[in-house]
Formats: structure tokens, sequence, C-alpha cells
């Protein structure tokens, strides 16, 4: 199975070369390397991808990379995802898929089609509510919304025009968005969404193809019931401190101020899902010391520090109950 997120930041490289900005040098301040984004077998993190985006804004100087970033990539770009959206049978058919496979791309956003009498609508759904702060959230929002306009005119080879935009932010530079976009977009509006006219809804797709969907489908792992998917406040907790991992592990305070609750609310809420904050952050600090350790850029020792600890004992002590051998032992099997 292809490696998404890995998937993106070389499309994101790629643009970054076109805009004349240098990718070894993106990649060096995001501390990983072209041939490590290349590698099957060496993971990144959504950190990496993250400083990643932020430094290509602040190279290129452009608050909306994001944007014009979705306006350069195509469904191509996107692998197998892309060509089981493409190998859809009608536009509705499309989006549906699409909006099943977004956890493939990012866990930033989920995408929901509503229909009514007259229109469809595709909403953006953030997985954190704090996502206007964020800087990957904020481009990532940008680049779904455009990507989505502009595939369906290559899916169709005719211009779409959507009946209304909606960002739940402010937006600057409207007449830019405007443009991308293709009517003025409502700021500051109640949820993030594209609506269509429904005539759109039953267009049949040029590349459409039925057993080779079928074929590529039976490559993804299974699809999640949607119910399933519901975020937790410890999903919510767990993800963002792995996402936000470069500030270091935060206190119990500083995530319950996050997600305006009191420490205790935080932790009552935590128990009635059957777990404690010191057990979340156990858990991150388990799956960041074993990403450490199997990207082999830092020491051990390093990695101890990164993850909070004052003493690598404790660190070693820690890692052994975690896997039942030391942080040492563990970098020996992957050699």
């Amino acid at each position: 199975m292809e490696d998404q997120l890995k998937k993106m930041a070389l499309n994101l490289l790629a643009y970054a070369a076109q805009r004349d900005i240098s990718p070894e040098v993106l990649c060096r301040l995001a501390n990983v390397t072209i041939d490590k984004l290349r590698d099957d077998k060496k993971p990144v993190n959504p950190e990496q991808v993250g400083n990643i985006w932020q430094n290509a804004i602040h190279l290129s100087k452009d608050n909306h990379f994001g944007l014009h970033f979705g306006e350069s990539l195509q469904l191509s770009a996107l692998g197998i995802v892309g060509e089981i959206i493409k190998s859809s049978n009608t536009v509705g058919d499309a989006l549906t898929t699409a909006a099943s496979l977004t956890h493939l791309i990012t866990a930033a956003f989920k995408l929901e089609v509503v229909k009514d009498e007259h229109t469809f609508t595709v909403q953006f759904i953030p997985s954190e509510p704090d996502w206007r702060d964020l800087i990957p959230y904020v481009q990532t929002l940008d680049l779904l919304m455009v990507f989505v306009i502009h595939e369906l005119d290559g899916l169709l080879l005719k211009k779409i025009k959507p009946t209304a935009v909606n960002y739940a932010r402010a937006i600057d530079n409207m007449a830019d968005y405007e443009r991308v976009m293709r009517c003025v977009p409502a700021a500051n509006a109640a949820e993030n969404s594209i609506t269509f006219d429904k005539a759109y809804w039953n267009e049949p797709i040029i590349s459409a193809n039925y057993e080779l969907q079928n074929f590529l489908l039976q490559k993804l792992p299974p699809l999640k019931n949607p119910d399933s998917e519901k975020q937790t406040l410890y999903n919510r907790i767990y993800n963002y401190m792995l996402a936000n991992s470069y500030l270091g592990m935060v206190s119990l305070d500083d995530i319950a101020s996050n997600f305006n609750l009191s420490p205790r609310t935080l932790q009552r809420k935590l128990k009635e899902e059957g777990i404690n904050f010191q057990q979340v952050a156990d858990e991150v600090r388990k799956s960041l010391a074993i990403n450490y350790l199997k990207a082999g850029e830092y020491p051990v020792k390093k990695v101890s520090y990164m993850l909070g600890y004052n003493e690598l004992s404790a660190f070693t002590r820690t890692f052994k109950r975690w896997t039942g051998i030391t942080p040492g032992s563990y970098v020996k099997t992957l050699q």
C-alpha cells in the first residue's frame, strides 16, 4: 500500500521546485531527506510534512501556497487513490468515493457529501477544533477545496463553477480566492464547504472504468464504518500531541486549555472513555519513540531528551516496559 503522507510530501516538493524553491533546502529544514521520502521502508511523521509546509510558505513568501498548489495538482499525483476516483462512473460516485478515501491522504480533514433538492455540497470537517491556528491545516484546507473544483474539470472535460464556497475562517486577498474558486467565497461561515448545482451529480466521467476501480479498491485496506470514525476525546488529544510533538511533551494543563476544558473536566471525560491523561501521553511517547528510532536519524540519548526524559535510564526502563527490549536492542533489530 502506498504511503500517502510521503506521496503528498513529494508532490509538495515538486511544486516547490516549480516555484524555484530548493526541495533539498525544504527537506533539510524539515529534518528529512528526499531519499527517505522515496524509501518505502523508512517512515516519516506528520510533524516533518508540516515543517515542509511551513518552510515552503516562508521561502515562497506566499501565504496562499496551499491554494496555488491545489491549482497545479492532478489526480494522478494521488497514486492509487487518484486512479480509483478517476475510474468512478459519475461525479456523484467520484465525490462519494473521494470522501471515503480522504483519510488515506490526510488526517486533518474528513469530507462529507450532502444532497438536497437542487444542490449537493461537499463539507470539509476539521479534526482539530483549533485548526485555524495550525498552518498545515489551513493550507491543507485550501488545497483540498481548490482540488475538488479543478479536478472535476478534468473528469468532465468542461469548466465547473460552484454555486457557493464557504470558509469557516477569515479570508485575505479575496480576489485571489474568487479567481481560483470561480465565485466569491463567504468568509467566517458556519462551515467549510463547496456547493454545486445538482445537475452535475449524474454527469458521466470520461475515464469511468468499473472493473479497474473494483480491482484497485481491493488493493486498499478495508474501509472503516463511518460511525466508528467519530472522534473521541482520547483520539483528539492523541492526534494533537502527535501533530505538535515538535513543541515537546505538553502538560495536562496545556492540553486542557487547548481543548477549552478544565484539567479536572478533561480527566473526567477521559475516565468515561476508560483511559487517563498519563496513559494517552504514554502512548504518544511510545509511538514517537518507535518512529524516531526507526528513522535512524537520532541517537538513543537524543530521542530520550526529545521525549522529555531527564535521564536515559528512565527512558530505557520505560521503553523496555513498552516493547520488552531496550532502545539499543530495538535499534539493532532494524539493522
